[in-house]
């Protein structure tokens, strides 16, 4: 299966992808590692990024991240192995990625994220929420093919 466009290729997808990733450095130091491969991991399964979904999988465990935990993060409501402040990220994740069903960003989910992330690491989690649902929609749009990614392959 190949991709409806190459967005290295084009000239004008190009020059957005290169921005897009640029935007992603914004944040880096902001947030754990490991909670921003989970944040990226949930919303691309909400999102159906196959590609997205693949590549923070293998990211995160080329970083040494638990698969259990991985496979468990469609799940992270019911299961036991997330931190707290992981769970109020994830939280924020869900509703953020769901704003069009209509709630929007709850005030305890907010509350919970305040209670474990101070203002930087709060706007951190905005902007890597913020940026890994520009990222499955660019690649769902454009058909990105899931599968063939290989750890750190774009970093």
């Amino acid at each position: 299966m190949n991709a409806r466009i190459d967005l290295f290729g084009n000239a004008v997808a190009g020059s957005f992808v290169k921005r897009l990733t640029n935007a992603s450095r914004v944040f880096e130091d902001a947030v754990p590692a490991a909670t921003q491969e989970l944040v990226k991991l949930r919303a691309s399964q909400i999102n159906g990024c196959g590609m997205c979904t693949d590549m923070h999988y293998k990211d995160a465990i080329a970083a040494g991240e638990d698969p259990v935990r991985l496979n468990l993060v469609a799940a992270w409501k019911e299961a036991t192995l997330f931190t707290e402040p992981e769970r109020a990220a994830l939280a924020l994740t869900e509703e953020a990625t769901r704003i069009a069903d209509g709630g929007g960003v709850s005030e305890d989910t907010w509350q919970q994220v305040r209670k474990h992330y101070d203002d930087d690491q709060a706007a951190g989690l905005i902007a890597c929420i913020a940026t890994i649902n520009a990222w499955n929609r660019i690649n769902v749009i454009a058909g990105t093919p899931a599968g063939s990614y290989v750890a750190g392959q774009f970093g």
